[in-house]
């Protein structure tokens, strides 16, 4: 059952929400200076990003209009299908329902041109020549690839190592797209030439690679930084994913009882749910919110919430979050896109505030997931994708146990037709689980700033 159809054009969302302003009072706290203390204020980000997206990352706006330019790229692959997994639920022999709202439809294969589209258009605006960016999985950095080329812009990715070597088809992607894509940690910036003298054979990490990049942004006039999740104007934009969302459930005459998304900075998951906690925390609905990462990484389960750096060679200002240490570096899991230390602002503080939940699976469980997955419904996930369905069929399962006949929901992120190589390792038996890093996390936490 898909009802994309049944959105037209002159339905598609053009606004996005801001969760903030609904946010509980005294939940969120502000971004600090390391060296103060003290709160920064917009200035503090001049140096890497155009007032525009600045006054979006603190605005107190509840919605804020989609540019019309934005709007017409978005209509080369929105509205995206929001589909009923059938097959699924008979596998699974479950009551429940099972809705997915596949973003693989995009030109990149993922969600992340709903942000990418709108940073390259807010910089192109500003007179920006040239964006310098990270990407783990490369669905980020080939995202904004796609965005810098629609605007006449150039691209430089930092790519994880690990990544850049796994994956190397989402590399050739950017490189089509025109970017210049570099194996993270790299000798072209201080920060990358520091990692380096620490570990020749660094595997690199999402922190390392935010360093590089930010610092090659910093450090050129014509260059600003770019980042893919993590922050509030970055998870704003994706909401267009909630908001399609909600019209489309409420077409099929449904509304869920469990949203649940993966998360490694918390973009996807928020774009799918925020439209969806706007009710929860209008005390309309009790919907629970679940939310799936590995457990090589476990930021929100094992992690603490405190004060730290968004990148492993402290250039940031202090951001208050789920962290398992800035210096973190996770195992080379093959879901790239989930290995950050770190989890955005706005989804610390919604969990804090017992309003999210989160869960951890190892690898070779979420591959079980995704072959199950694409046996019932023919799509081939994403590994990082894949950490939500695992939790959607638990509470499938669940359903089953207790007889009850619950909507869930879950937000396939992106497909997995450039991850085979780690499919061929899962079927063949040679893929691993990485043990909790349980002393490097201690490690790395014992490094966090005293705030």
């Amino acid at each position: 059952m898909t009802v994309k159809t049944l959105l037209s054009e002159d339905r598609l969302p053009t606004r996005w929400y801001n969760i903030a302003p609904d946010m509980p009072a005294g939940s969120l706290k502000p971004p600090l200076n390391p060296a103060t203390g003290e709160p920064v204020g917009p200035d503090a980000l001049a140096p890497l990003f155009p007032m525009s997206i600045i006054m979006q990352e603190v605005s107190t706006d509840r919605y804020v209009d989609i540019p019309e330019e934005v709007q017409e790229i978005y209509k080369l692959w929105r509205p995206t299908p929001l589909i009923r997994a059938m097959r699924l639920e008979k596998a699974l022999d479950t009551p429940a329902k099972i809705f997915f709202k596949y973003e693989g439809v995009s030109p990149a294969g993922s969600h992340k041109p709903n942000t990418a589209v709108p940073q390259a258009y807010y910089n192109r605006e500003a007179g920006i020549r040239r964006i310098a960016t990270e990407t783990g999985a490369g669905q980020w950095g080939s995202s904004m690839a796609l965005a810098t080329q629609m605007f006449g812009m150039e691209c430089t990715v930092y790519m994880v190592k690990i990544s850049y070597q796994q994956k190397p088809y989402r590399r050739s992607m950017m490189e089509v797209w025109g970017a210049e894509v570099l194996a993270s940690p790299t000798d072209r910036t201080n920060s990358g030439r520091a990692i380096l003298e620490q570990d020749p054979e660094s595997l690199g990490s999402l922190g390392i690679a935010i360093s590089e990049a930010s610092e090659d942004a910093a450090t050129h006039d014509d260059c600003n930084y770019s980042l893919g999740s993590v922050l509030n104007h970055v998870l704003m934009h994706q909401t267009v994913i909630g908001e399609e969302c909600r019209q489309q459930m409420e077409m099929a005459g449904v509304y869920p009882d469990i949203v649940i998304g993966c998360i490694g900075g918390g973009s996807n998951y928020a774009g799918l749910a925020f439209p969806f906690m706007r009710d929860r925390l209008a005390g309309e609905r009790n919907t629970e919110f679940l939310a799936a990462e590995p457990s090589s990484c476990p930021t929100v389960t094992k992690g603490s919430y405190t004060y730290d750096y968004g990148d492993t060679l402290c250039s940031t200002p202090l951001f208050m979050m789920h962290t398992l240490g800035h210096d973190f570096i996770p195992p080379g899991i093959h879901a790239g896109g989930l290995r950050y230390h770190a989890m955005a602002p706005l989804i610390s503080a919604l969990v804090d505030q017992g309003l999210m939940s989160a869960v951890a699976y190892g690898q070779t469980e979420i591959f079980d997931a995704g072959v199950r997955f694409a046996r019932a419904e023919g799509i081939i996930p994403a590994p990082e994708s894949s950490h939500a369905i695992k939790a959607a069929i638990d509470k499938a399962l669940e359903c089953r146990e207790k007889g009850e006949e619950k909507v869930i929901l879950f937000n396939l992120s992106g497909h997995g037709h450039f991850d085979m190589s780690a499919y061929d390792q899962y079927l063949s038996g040679k893929l691993s689980d990485y043990a909790y890093p349980e002393e490097k996390i201690r490690e790395s936490m014992a490094k966090i700033p005293k705030i």
